[in-house]
C-alpha cells in the first residue's frame, strides 16, 4: 500500500438533483493518496449519481469538488482523464465491436509514447491473464465478468492518478465477485489510488482502509474499513446480521 499523504479528492457539501428531486443532500467525503476508500450503501442511495457528478457526466447542485487541490466543478471527462481521474462506470461501457486489443488502445488515447503504451498493454495482459486469451475477440461477445476486466484494463492504461470504480461486482456470478475484488487488491497494490463504490458491503469494507455508508443522499458513517465491517448498524443493514 501506498503511504498516506495528500488529500488528491476533496467532495464537500454536494447537492445533486433529478428533476425536483434531490438525490444527493450535503455529501462530504475525500480520498487521500495511496488509499483505498469504499463508499457503501443500498440501491437508490446515490453512490452512482455522486460518482457522476465528480466525473462531470450528471449537473451538481451546491457543494465542492476538488481534485488535487483544484476545483473541478463543470470539467469534462476529456480533461478529467487528462489529469489522472477516470472512472469505470456501471454497466462497464466497453466498445462492443472492437477486439479487446483495440478497447486497451483506446484506453491510452490521451497518450503520445508508442513504447510505453505496447509495455502496458502488455502489463494488462499480465494483470488480466483472460484478455491475453482473447485479445483478437470482440469485447461484445465476452461475458459480463470479462468485459468488467476490460474496462478496468482500459481505464488503467491511461495511467490514472484515481481509479474510479462504479459496482463493479454487480450482475457478476460467485466466482466471478471473487475474482474482481482480486484484481483490485492487485491494482490497488501497484499504487493506484481507489474509489470503490459498491453494494456489496462486506467485499468492499474488507479491503478498504477507509469507508463511507451512504443512506438517501446522506453519508451516515464513516471509519476505518474493518471497523464499519465489524459495526452493528452496518452488520444489520448490509450483511443481514
Amino acid at each position: 500500500m501506498a503511504e498516506k499523504s495528500n488529500v488528491l479528492l476533496k467532495v464537500k457539501g454536494l447537492k445533486v438533483s433529478y428533476g425536483g428531486i434531490q438525490a444527493v443532500k450535503g455529501v462530504d467525503f475525500e480520498v487521500c493518496e495511496g488509499e483505498l476508500v469504499s463508499l457503501i450503501g443500498s440501491n437508490g442511495a446515490g453512490k452512482t449519481t455522486t460518482m457522476k457528478a465528480i466525473t462531470g457526466t450528471q449537473p451538481m447542485g451546491d457543494g465542492s469538488i476538488e481534485y488535487l487541490g483544484e476545483s473541478i466543478k463543470g470539467k469534462g471527462a476529456w480533461d478529467l482523464v487528462k489529469k489522472g481521474l477516470v472512472m469505470v462506470p456501471e454497466g462497464r461501457g466497453v466498445f462492443a465491436r472492437m477486439t479487446i486489443t483495440e478497447n486497451l488502445q483506446m484506453g491510452a488515447y490521451i497518450r503520445k509514447d508508442k513504447a510505453g503504451i505496447l509495455t502496458d498493454i502488455e502489463k494488462m495482459f499480465t494483470i488480466f491473464p483472460r484478455l491475453r486469451e482473447r485479445k483478437d475477440q470482440l469485447a461484445g461477445t465476452m461475458s459480463g465478468g470479462e468485459q468488467q476486466m476490460l474496462a478496468m484494463g482500459r481505464a488503467l492504461m491511461s495511467q490514472p492518478k484515481l481509479l474510479l470504480l462504479d459496482e463493479p461486482s454487480m450482475g457478476l456470478s460467485p466466482i466471478m465477485v471473487d475474482k474482481i475484488f482480486e484484481v483490485v487488491r492487485d491494482v490497488y497494490a501497484l499504487g493506484v489510488t481507489i474509489l470503490l463504490v459498491e453494494q456489496n458491503a462486506s467485499r468492499a469494507l474488507a479491503i478498504a482502509d477507509r469507508g463511507y455508508v451512504m443512506e438517501s443522499g446522506t453519508i451516515t458513517m464513516t471509519g476505518p474499513g474493518k471497523e464499519l465491517l465489524s459495526d452493528p448498524k452496518v452488520r444489520a443493514a448490509y450483511l443481514g446480521e
